[in-house]
């Protein structure tokens, strides 16, 4: 692919000229990866965008009026789908990357620097969130937003995501410590009518709450009350901190009252017993994997529960979590996954004549694409690039020096590619990186908005 030629600045300019509503993109020679499963993978094919929806894809499509973007040399992908990332910490990026374990993170984290928040703090770090989002190829990102201190902390948190352009997921819920409103879970009412009142938009609203009361008391602990407040909103759940046997006992409880269906999503999920997954399962529950965040903070058995997900037929999401002590981008996501479960499959049958069952790179592209925008509650409208859904997409090189030549084209997106070599990002149609740059962003602006935010943060005695 020439970028210069096909991705450059007047390609970008012929797109921009027509109304959004009015635009046609088509993306002729590349290699598809419709993470669909009835399209698979397409070679040497086209893509077609009309507004903001992807309406063909197939050979030789006709392309009329369409802006032509010669995609030759690409992996054209959907986007990655983060579960659950909480966007607001991101001016504190790596900031305890050596992180003991769960105690050391809320302690410094939630109990400290959260305390001290404005709704500018709030507004500054989960825009740089969801900027870096784009710029890794993540289209769709879940702000789990635990610090909701004031109806204006809230609002700074959504209107973030709005300004950026990511297809956003705003889950709130208070903070775990310090002094706040207690306006949460009442202020949902306020903010879906005044943030999300169509459903054809980019941001969406879900509750956010934890498993269990065992860190910040039973007022923030997901049961009957707040799941009431969801269903009369009419809005999915995510529930935070879902580890070990106390959360496997309140797994048990929700089955048994009835809270737990595919609109309520359980994070983490490791250290689970039999008894729980099974109940997950037989709910259609949806799962939130961190695999990163398992192994390096060390949260109960450390090992990501991809095995369990799927031995209950649950195929899970991939997340971030927390940037204060993780890496970023989905890429890592799904490679640390995939080596994890690999490494642990083959040592399970080690010196025995058994088969290892090893997930592949579709797997864990699936996880990162489909399976999220389920998770998400999204699948009907991104996490593949079917007909008919919004077009979400990825114009990864497949021909730079890390990258050719392309032999396999998931391979090439799982294991080979990184944020550099994505050349575009389309959000609902709209071009929100291209030749290489996220658009509409200054630089300069942003990096002394972000510095200021985090000294005021670090410099500012907890409350």
């Amino acid at each position: 692919m020439n970028v210069n030629d096909t991705t450059g600045a007047a390609v970008l300019d012929r797109i921009r000229r027509r109304p959004a509503a009015e635009r046609r993109i088509l993306f002729t020679g590349a290699t598809v990866v419709t993470m669909d499963p009835g399209l698979g993978v397409l070679h040497n094919a086209d893509l077609l965008v009309e507004g903001g929806t992807i309406t063909a894809v197939g050979p030789r499509l006709d392309a009329g009026d369409a802006v032509v973007v010669d995609a030759t040399g690409t992996v054209l992908s959907p986007g990655f789908v983060d579960t659950h990332r909480h966007a607001w910490e991101t001016q504190l990026r790596r900031i305890m990357p050596d992180v003991d374990d769960l105690g050391a993170y809320v302690t410094s984290t939630l109990a400290g620097y959260a305390t001290v928040y404005r709704p500018e703090d709030m507004y500054t770090g989960t825009r740089l969130a969801a900027l870096t989002a784009l710029d890794s190829g993540i289209t769709t990102l879940l702000d789990f937003s635990h610090n909701s201190r004031t109806p204006e902390h809230s609002d700074a948190a959504v209107e973030a995501l709005r300004d950026t352009g990511i297809r956003g997921v705003h889950a709130s819920m208070g903070p775990h410590f310090g002094d706040w409103d207690k306006q949460w879970p009442g202020d949902l009412t306020r903010l879906k009518e005044r943030y999300f009142s169509s459903d054809d938009q980019l941001l969406t609203l879900r509750l956010a709450t934890l498993a269990t009361d065992e860190i910040a008391g039973p007022a923030l602990a997901y049961g009957p009350e707040l799941a009431r407040v969801a269903q009369d909103l009419g809005i999915g759940v995510s529930v935070d901190a879902v580890l070990g046997t106390a959360s496997s006992e309140a797994i048990l409880r929700w089955a048994e009252d009835g809270l737990l269906s595919p609109d309520v999503t359980l994070i983490h999920a490791t250290g689970l017993t039999s008894e729980a997954w099974k109940a997950m399962g037989e709910t259609g529950t949806t799962v939130a994997l961190a695999p990163t965040s398992d192994a390096q903070i060390g949260l109960e058995t450390a090992i990501p529960a991809v095995d369990e997900a799927l031995s209950v037929g649950i195929r899970p999401g991939l997340s971030i979590d927390v940037e204060v002590a993780l890496v970023s981008d989905m890429f890592t996501q799904m490679r640390s996954l995939h080596a994890i479960q690999r490494m642990r499959a083959v040592n399970a049958v080690h010196g025995t004549d058994q088969e290892p069952r090893r997930i592949t790179t579709h797997d864990v592209l699936d996880f990162a694409t489909l399976q999220g925008a389920r998770t998400n509650g999204l699948d009907a409208v991104t996490g593949s690039l079917t007909p008919g859904k919004k077009a979400d997409l990825l114009v990864i090189r497949a021909e730079d020096l890390n990258n050719m030549p392309l032999n396999d084209p998931i391979g090439t997106v799982v294991l080979g590619s990184d944020a550099r070599n994505i050349s575009a990002v389309l959000v609902g149609g709209e071009p929100r990186k291209w030749n290489g740059h996220v658009l509409d962003v200054d630089l300069p602006a942003l990096r002394r908005e972000v510095h200021a935010s985090r000294e005021y943060v670090l410099n500012t005695p907890a409350a």
